[in-house]
């Protein structure tokens, strides 16, 4: 605090020499040095404590940018009272305290392509695909939080304290939310002197409980006077320019540090870049700073998400300058304000890296399709653009919620934290779902290019196997999980076998004689229905780190020898039926020919006889008619 007493005695001291009239006469003619110097102590007592308590209560910084407009003011008076050359050498200064006011004020419309720089982020067009072997971070905020109060009960004099604020980190491994307990008002505070500890709550498992650790602290967020963390970062670092809120990290040993994100400004007053960290133990007070590179291991979140969220606006506004954001709006992106920590997200990768996860969109209104989306290391500040499949148009995190809200519409569940992950090739959307009270009830995840391709499930993992069946059965994708995956040639004999009828088609997951495990559909294989357990296999899958592979294609070879070997018995059965039925077909044709041929003959006979008795007719009457006309002669 020293330095704190330091600059406001300097800023007193200044403030005393601009307004005292140093060189003007009394009514007699004299300087009446010793009424001046009175003059002057009074001022400096005056501005002395008028700096403490601004910096007091206000907490902010004690730069020469902070008081330009006092400077302007109090030049200003002290020319009005001064004469000669002391006027205008004091209102020399009020006038550059007006240029520097205008610099200040004007700062945004120039800087902007400094911003832009500063925020300029490494462009690559997919994530990384996910690996299936990994939980994701998706119990959202919201959900843990109302654990954490349904567990409050374990605080000892639960009526001096609420929860206060949520973050996302890795501790010994595991993804956890820790909350700390904070001071419900300044009674208790007075009261209490300090809080008792804080929750954490695994990230990763939605069924796990709310732990309390009784960790006593004195320094926290809802503390006053100087036990407030804010203030007294602030009170030991009145020069540093702090963005964003304190944050609780949690080392290895469960002792709690406050950190809070410090930087420049771009230029003037305006903009940020972050530079370190201040980190303050909130047990006994030990503080110290450090730069970005230097920031302990433990610590997650050294960027703050205010921070993040200003260099996503900076990235997506300013890419042609500030004029370019009122005419025009050429190539604009606007980042999306869905995020659970200041517009954005933390999600860890999977070597343990959290990063803040943001995405855009057009500024146009009523369009809901995604531009790209950012990766912010939460560590370095280095971001990375994902451009995406440009030959797609992927929908944004306001759309994703939107379907979710449509599928639930009846049970009134609303999506939460929607977060873009690389599932099997497929860039989607992982939703968790909520019900009207902040509960976990459901898991959905949709493709963010197609979303007809969707599942819900009642767990991450479970909706992870839907989707790559649904995906599988599309034939939208080639379903390609993590970077190593390949296809493989598979075969053996099948032990155990499991079937699960979802929709117009059966999911059938079978365990071979070596111990490992697949499983298929039957759109892709239909006759994997007909699966055994004694039935040997053939068969295409996915090389994944998956406990169940995906197959591709599926040939029961068992079944087909089977089939095979009952052909082969049922052939000469099959040839003496022929047989017979060609002697029996010969046998009949021989009967039609013969009766046809006696029909024949019988018909040859009846018109020979029929022509004989013509003719005989013929005959009898020529012969009557020669008689009749002999007897008339």
């Amino acid at each position: 605090m020293t330095m704190t007493f330091t600059i406001a005695a300097i800023l007193a001291a200044i403030v005393g020499i601009l307004i005292v009239p140093i060189t003007s006469r009394m009514k007699d003619g004299g300087l009446n040095f010793k009424f001046k110097m009175l003059f002057f102590v009074g001022i400096f007592i005056v501005s002395f404590i008028i700096t403490l308590i601004i910096l007091y209560v206000t907490m902010m910084d004690l730069n020469w940018s902070a008081v330009w407009p006092v400077i302007v003011i109090i030049a200003g008076i002290g020319a009005y009272l001064a004469v000669g050359i002391e006027r205008k050498l004091k209102g020399v200064i009020a006038f550059a305290g007006i240029i520097i006011a205008a610099y200040m004020l004007s700062a945004p419309l120039f800087n902007a392509d400094e911003k832009y720089k500063s925020a300029e982020m490494q462009t690559k067009e997919e994530l990384k695909a996910f690996d299936e072997s990994k939980k994701p971070a998706s119990v959202p905020p919201k959900y843990a939080r109302n654990k954490m109060k349904k567990a409050f009960g374990q605080v000892p004099n639960t009526s001096y304290f609420e929860l206060g604020n949520l973050q996302i980190q890795k501790i010994n491994g595991e993804y956890v939310y820790v909350a700390p307990v904070e001071f419900s008002d300044m009674f208790k505070w007075f009261k209490g002197d300090k809080t008792p500890g804080y929750f954490v709550l695994s990230a990763t498992d939605s069924s796990a409980n709310p732990k309390f650790v009784k960790k006593e602290m004195k320094y926290v967020p809802s503390a006053f006077l100087n036990d407030n963390v804010q203030r007294y970062m602030r009170l030991h670092n009145p020069l540093k320019i702090f963005n964003g809120d304190v944050q609780l990290e949690i080392d290895e040993d469960g002792t709690p540090y406050y950190i809070r994100t410090y930087g420049k400004f771009i230029s003037a007053r305006n903009g940020f870049d972050p530079q370190g960290i201040v980190m303050l133990n909130a047990q006994n007070g030990d503080m110290k700073s450090y730069k970005i590179k230097d920031v302990p291991k433990f610590i997650d979140g050294a960027i703050s998400p205010e921070a993040v969220s200003l260099q996503n606006s900076y990235f997506g506004n300013y890419v042609h300058g500030y004029w370019n954001t009122i005419f025009g709006k050429k190539d604009i992106k606007l980042p999306s304000d869905e995020g659970v920590e200041a517009n954005v997200s933390p999600v860890f990768d999977e070597n343990g890296v959290m990063f803040y996860f943001t995405d855009f969109t057009s500024p146009k209104e009523g369009v809901d399709s995604m531009l790209g989306y950012s990766l912010t290391n939460a560590r370095t500040g280095e971001a990375t653009y994902y451009t995406g499949n440009q030959d797609e148009s992927y929908m944004d995190s306001e759309g994703a919620l939107q379907v979710v809200e449509k599928k639930f519409v009846e049970k009134k569940w609303a999506g939460s934290m929607p977060l873009l992950y690389n599932f099997y090739g497929e860039t989607s959307w992982l939703v968790p779902v909520l019900d009207s009270n902040g509960f976990l009830q459901n898991y959905y995840i949709v493709s963010a290019a197609n979303p007809e391709i969707a599942v819900s499930a009642m767990s991450p993992n479970e909706a992870l196997r839907q989707y790559k069946n649904v995906l599988s059965r599309s034939g939208s994708t080639s379903v390609n999980g993590t970077s190593s995956k390949e296809e493989k040639q598979g075969e053996g004999k099948v032990v155990r076998v499991y079937k699960q009828t979802t929709g117009d088609f059966t999911n059938v997951t079978f365990l071979l004689e070596d111990e490992t495990n697949y499983t298929v559909s039957s759109e892709a294989s239909p006759l994997a229905v007909y699966l055994q357990e004694g039935d040997e296999v053939k068969f295409t899958y996915l090389g994944t780190n998956e406990t169940f592979q995906q197959v591709k294609e599926l040939t029961i070879t068992s079944l087909d020898r089977k089939q095979k070997e009952e052909s082969a018995k049922e052939e000469p059965a099959k040839e003496e039926k022929k047989e017979d039925k060609e002697t029996k077909e010969d046998k009949e044709v021989k009967e039609d020919k013969e009766i046809k041929e006696d029909k024949e003959v019988k018909e040859d006979k009846e018109i020979k006889e029929d022509k004989e008795v013509k003719e005989d007719k013929e005959i009898k009457e020529d012969k009557e008619v020669k008689e009749d006309k002999e007897t008339k002669e």
